[in-house]
């Protein structure tokens, strides 16, 4: 469960607990104490005979505090389901499995619309994919070791689908599209399979694609004008109405990752 939604239900019940105790407070004109009193004469304490009285203003004084809790609790329990509602916002029901018909968990939005260039140096944007089933990768031209691993195995997978008479589209995006340009991406690329499309563009719109599918990334600076970028690694299998299917991270091989991507081809009854 996350953090805030344990709080909000923490600070819903203490809410119900000072409302409770309202109605004690507002209808008693009188409090009664056991407690000791000092005796001036014999210096010692003694229990007393009667109930003492505590002063209406002295009870007034201490309960006021509970009239002003409400108003806090509810401010910060506003807060908190503001909160809820953003994050049930980023969550889609898909309801029944419109492959399978099957009933599909509560999963969270990954992916969305973008505008970049290729390595053709055309503008395309998510439009262009609709009808193919996607495997999408996030990386940099400058990566020395996972990156090029990565692409490695992105292109066996597709070598191994295609003999299967599977079609799935490789895209490689750069996180650092500022040394990336689309002739260093088509350059790059051709070296482990032109049948990867390289994407790229102005920083802001790479940052808005990597930020919809949830990719991290940071800039490490190097010595001199040098840097790394430090990121997930993730990849993407996209069916063709450009949703997210599953994500694969750095543990699965070339053979392992085939497996499951065909496991996903034919769950979603695609045939050879």
């Amino acid at each position: 469960m996350p953090i805030y939604r344990f709080i909000f239900f923490s600070a819903k019940h203490r809410f119900a607990h000072a409302s409770n105790l309202l109605p004690r407070f507002g209808s008693s004109k009188r409090i009664q104490s056991c407690g000791y009193t000092k005796s001036a004469k014999n210096n010692y304490y003694k229990k007393p005979t009667g109930h003492p009285v505590v002063n209406v203003e002295t009870q007034a004084s201490h309960s006021s505090g509970a009239y002003f809790i409400p108003p806090i609790l509810l401010g910060f329990g506003g807060l908190l389901a503001f909160l809820h509602y953003n994050d049930e916002r980023r969550a889609v029901k898909i309801g029944k499995d419109s492959y399978t018909g099957s009933d599909t968990a509560v999963a969270p939005i990954i992916g969305g619309p973008f505008t970049l260039v290729n390595s053709e140096n055309q503008i395309v944007n998510e439009q262009d994919f609709l009808g193919n089933w996607v495997l999408l990768y996030f990386g940099y031209t400058s990566s020395p070791d996972i990156g090029p691993d990565q692409v490695r195995i992105m292109a066996k997978v597709i070598d191994t689908l295609a003999k299967k008479n599977l079609k799935v589209l490789p895209v490689f995006v750069t996180i650092d599209p500022q040394r990336d340009t689309p002739a260093q991406l088509r350059a790059y690329l051709k070296e482990f399979d032109p049948r990867i499309v390289g994407l790229g563009g102005p920083v802001s719109a790479v940052r808005q694609m990597a930020q919809e599918y949830r990719v991290y990334f940071k800039k490490v600076e190097e010595e001199g004008d040098d840097y790394l970028v430090e990121s997930s690694h993730s990849m993407y299998l996209i069916d063709p109405k450009m949703k997210v299917v599953r994500c694969f991270g750095v543990e699965y091989n070339a053979e392992q990752l085939s497996k499951e991507i065909l496991k996903e081809l034919k769950k979603h009854q695609v045939n050879a």
